[in-house]
């Protein structure tokens, strides 16, 4: 294994002084008292002092003393004199000095090292060998070289060790990673059996059935939900069972050492995996490892698929009969409009009606319209009969689904369970007619009479067919919801184990109480958010009595005692901004994506961030850097590799490559971190806003071909793709995340939110009303954030009181009738431990927000800690809507636009932020303009590169700049996402 990861250049950069900031300069090269007691000993003069200075700011912040002492940042130069009071050119002197006696630096950094406790890191010392094994350590984790050598050099930093020369630490962490590729192996020893060998190398093996390596077919996921791709998914799953794959321990080594080897595995040709011998195992045990948990969501998610889209045939079909049903029975309708007036007269006799209505109708009418049968419509208008249409379908999958999965039930789910497995039973011995004692109990009430009429009819056909239909529907549901779960999975788990058990949440809860300020014990939470509700309701109760019900254009109460919300009219934008905005817009020069992406990473190094999968290559050549540009420009405008290829002159097997091992989620990810921290450092972001706030909404793109995630949308004119994407207020996207369109959005509100890995310090987090459900409410509370949607509505929603109405009403006169619900704060009390643990669980990390939501929303009421999380979301919405009311009624119309979270700067569309930031438009960025340029790709070549652009100091420029490119990142990673399956 090579020990020379960084570039020459790179080594000289980390041997020398880099460029100091702000607050580093403040950290580091101040002065206290007692170090000018130690600078100024008897006989030391001015550059003597200074170069000691020097020496003694530099090692805490860098870890060592560069050779160069003169190379030091002006900045920290200029700061040091001021506070000794000599002049900056004394540097000079000292430096000659010291390189006339060399031994006088090696006395002042001993010195320096022995005033600040530091110690040095010899061969075979107790520090070398802490730092060999914290880099063992982290090797463990993870295997990007130039992450472990920066890990090392916190390390001794931390440790108070001075660092070792740039080499040498290279050589340790060559080492590191090679002693946890040998670590690995030895872990895992025990598990390599000879069969075990065996079965990983025919992996490895054409096999003539499938035409391809095992390897390949394990590792190709499913495009679509049919009955093959269930049926190839059971396949997958029991052939991993077949060699054990699921019941592999690998816990003896770290997650994320078992999913970079699994990842490699996935990302490796067969070739690659022999060359590499003996370490080949350890990587197709990861692999199928966590295969076999990949493999069984799938096989879940494709039967919840596959079910789901029968289902939504027959409701499409329903929604058809029905409509057809509506034009007929317009007849119906206009002769009932004829016969109602007459049989309600009381003043036409009774014999008298029958003539009346013959003579005036017309019995050829009559007879006409009594010819047409109508029967009654079913509890469901039909659906379920639809539905039955598709019963030998749904019977080509259903039975080697529930063979494969072994499916357990929560409370209130044994009936289900047990229909299950009579149902299995039924598959196993080819039996037709349900037993009579078969349960009922979980079908819908819209479902119920099929059953009944089936059974009275003794129709047994019929009545299989209802039970199945209605038994795989409820099983579907209650994987949804998480009443059923599979043991093994990892999507589909018991929703308890999501979260930190009681013993594990024991140690934490006191940090995460004081993290989030929220009391531990139940009394104390009830207590405080009972003062919050009545201070908000006493402030809208003052603002409510001020308001008179004529007061057109306020918040009001009308007469009748109903809330009166009017609308807000639009935003006035002063002529002047208008004209300014204008005047920034013809300041930004017109600028091709790619020179665009090549000045941002000359001053972001944003490119370093993707990194090799297999943590080789860290070193980045002009060659991969173009290539990696190309890529993501291929997947941000849907040009596509090929066509990037003809393009730019780079072959498609190249991009392919790089696309492969390079563009990945998390590096997209940490690409577009480090554009939004460098957009949030520039002052004139700040004048956006502070970044404590954000808002997020959905965004659909067409697409063509398969797709797991896409769905037909007819209002979307075909099948398309969602996102949800996270905007702060200085209008940087800090979070993207992919969905199926048909969820809701509010199950993602809060991932990127928890997940924010930015220097945003986001508190407060706006959406509209798809993303204000009770479980947001409650969660964002609880984990110490903000919700404040825009809700749809607003004055229709239930709100709910503490008391008993007469006392609300007594208290509030005129909010107390608003306040429709009682809260059930007993059951509050009784799980407030529980929701505890559920948040720190999603604050920790231990548990993915967008699961809980999903699991907790959808879940029954027997789930008595769901039901107490949406008991205080309701409280949460009740604050959320007095508040509102309040500010909206004490805040003039235009004052209250300007200030609401997601408002003028929540947008749902890249162009209409860009706009809004000052540019024209997104020019030479998206297909057409890629198409119509034909000199852009000149941009990605090797002499474009070291050069760039121009320099551009304008504070304008550069955020246009760093938010283009960050925008361009964020949009590229669904895309990239969908494309390359990462």
């Amino acid at each position: 294994m090579s020990t020379r990861f960084l570039s020459d250049e790179q080594v000289e950069q980390l041997r020398s002084f880099p460029d100091i900031g702000r607050e580093e300069l403040i950290k580091y090269f101040t002065l206290t008292p007692r170090d000018h007691a130690f600078l100024d000993a008897p006989g030391r003069g001015a550059d003597a002092r200074l170069g000691l200075a020097l020496q003694l700011c530099t090692l805490p912040w860098l870890g060592f003393v560069p050779d160069n002492l003169e190379e030091v940042p002006q900045a920290a130069l200029l700061r040091l004199a001021s506070q000794l009071a000599v002049f900056p050119g004394a540097l000079e002197y000292y430096a000659a000095s010291t390189r006339k006696r060399p031994q006088t630096r090696s006395d002042h950094l001993k010195l320096v090292m022995r005033y600040l406790g530091w110690k040095t890191a010899t061969p075979g010392g107790q520090e070398m060998k802490e730092l060999e094994q914290f880099l063992l350590d982290r090797a463990m984790e993870h295997d990007t070289p130039s992450l472990l050598f920066y890990q090392a050099t916190q390390h001794l930093i931390g440790a108070r060790v001075v660092r070792p020369g740039v080499v040498t630490l290279m050589e340790l962490v060559a080492a590191a990673r090679a002693g946890a590729g040998s670590l690995t192996s030895e872990k895992v020893e025990h598990l390599l059996t000879g069969q075990m060998r065996g079965d990983l190398d025919r992996l490895l093996v054409q096999d003539a059935g499938l035409g391809m390596t095992r390897l390949a077919w394990l590792t190709t996921p499913a495009v679509e939900a049919t009955t093959v791709a269930v049926k190839q998914a059971i396949e997958k799953l029991k052939f991993l069972r077949g060699i054990d794959a699921h019941s592999l321990d690998l816990s003896m080594l770290p997650p994320e050492r078992r999913r970079f080897l699994a990842t490699l595995g996935r990302r490796s040709t067969v070739q690659g995996l022999e060359r590499r011998g003996e370490r080949r195992y350890p990587i197709l045990l990861a692999l199928v490892a966590q295969s076999a948990v990949d493999q069984l969501d799938e096989v879940v998610a494709l039967f919840d698929q596959a079910v789901s889209a029968r289902e939504s045939h027959a409701k499409a079909k329903t929604n058809e009969a029905l409509a057809e049903r509506a034009k007929q029975g317009e007849a119906r309708q206009l002769l009932m409009d004829v016969i109602l007036p007459v049989l309600a007269d009381p003043t036409i006799p009774d014999e008298d009606v029958g003539a009346i209505l013959r003579n005036g109708i017309g019995m050829q009418k009559l007879r006409e319209v009594a010819a047409e049968r109508w029967n009654p419509l079913p509890r469901d208008h039909g659906r379920l009969s639809a539905l039955e249409a598709s019963y030998s379908y749904l019977r080509k999958f259903t039975p080697q689904v529930l063979e494969a999965i072994d499916f357990h039930g929560g409370p209130g789910t044994a009936d289900l369970m047990e229909a299950v497995q009579i149902l299995r039973e039924l598959n196993r011995v080819g039996g037709r007619k349900v037993p009579t004692s078969a349960p009922t109990s979980f079908v819908p009430a819209r479902y119920a009479d099929y059953l009944a009429r089936a059974r009275k009819s003794g129709d047994d056909t019929a009545f299989r067919h209802y039970w199945e239909m209605c038994t795989i529907l409820a099983l579907r549901d209650g994987l949804r919801s998480g009443d059923v779960f599979v043991p093994g999975s990892r999507r589909y788990a018991d929703p308890g184990t999501y979260l930190y058990t009681p013993e594990q949440w024991e140690p934490r809860r006191a940090e995460f109480c004081h993290l989030v300020r929220k009391p531990a014990g139940a009394a104390e939470a009830l207590g405080q958010v009972k003062d919050e509700l009545h201070q908000a309701l006493g402030d809208l109760e003052e603002t409510l009595s001020g308001a008179s019900p004529n007061d057109v254009g306020e918040v009001r109460l009308d007469a009748e005692g109903r809330l009166v919300i009017p609308p807000l009219s639009a935003e006035d934008i002063p002529a002047e901004a208008k004209a300014l905005r204008d005047e920034l817009s013809g300041m930004l020069p017109f600028v091709p994506i790619a020179s665009l992406l090549i000045e941002l990473d000359a001053r972001t190094n944003f490119l370093a961030c993707f990194t090799h999968a297999g943590g080789r290559k860290t070193t980045q050549s002009v060659e991969l850097k173009r290539n990696i540009l190309a890529v993501l420009i291929a997947g941000a405008t849907n040009l596509g590799l090929t066509r990037m290829s003809e393009a730019c002159g780079v072959s498609y097997d190249a991009l392919a490559w790089t696309a492969e091992w390079y563009v990945r989620e998390e590096t997209l990810r940490d690409a577009n971190t480090v554009l939004v921290n460098h957009h949030y450092a520039l002052d004139l972001a700040k004048k956006f806003g502070g970044g404590t706030m954000s808002s997020s909404d959905g965004q659909r793109f067409p697409v063509r071909g398969k797709s797991l995630t896409g769905r037909d949308m007819n209002i979307h004119g075909g099948r398309v793709l969602s996102t949800t994407t996270h905007v702060s207020d200085q209008w940087s996207t800090y979070g993207t995340k992919q969905m199926v369109p048909t969820h809701r959005e509010a199950h993602y509100a809060l991932d990127e939110f928890l997940g924010n890995q930015t220097d945003l310090p986001i508190r407060e987090h706006a959406t509209d009303t798809h993303g204000a459900t009770l479980v947001n409410f409650g969660l964002f509370d609880l984990v110490g954030k903000a919700l404040t949607p825009r809700i749809r509505d607003l004055g229709k929603i239930t709100l709910v009181r503490v008391d008993s109405p007469a006392a609300t009403n007594a208290l509030y006169p005129q909010a107390g009738p608003l306040l429709a619900d009682r809260w059930n704060e007993d059951l509050v009390a009784g799980c407030w431990d529980d929701l505890l643990r559920m948040a720190g669980s999603l604050k920790f990390g231990e548990a993915t927000a967008s699961l809980i939501v999903g699991k907790w929303s959808a879940a029954s009421r027997q789930n008595t800690l769901a039901a107490a999380l949406k008991e205080w979301g309701r409280m949460r919405r009740t604050i959320h809507a007095a508040l509102m009311w309040n500010q909206w009624l004490s805040s003039p119309a235009g004052q209250w636009l300007a200030v609401q979270p997601g408002g003028p700067w929540r947008t749902s569309t890249i162009g209409s932020i860009v706009a809004a930031a000052g540019t024209p438009s997104w020019r030479g960025v998206g297909p057409a303009g890629v198409g119509t340029s034909a000199s852009w790709p000149r941009s990605l070549s090797r002499a474009a590169w070291p050069s760039s652009t121009a320099a551009r100091s304008s504070s304008v420029r550069g955020m246009a700049a760093s938010m283009r490119c960050r925008l361009f990142l964020a949009s590229s990673s669904s895309a990239l996402e969908e494309s390359f399956g990462v």
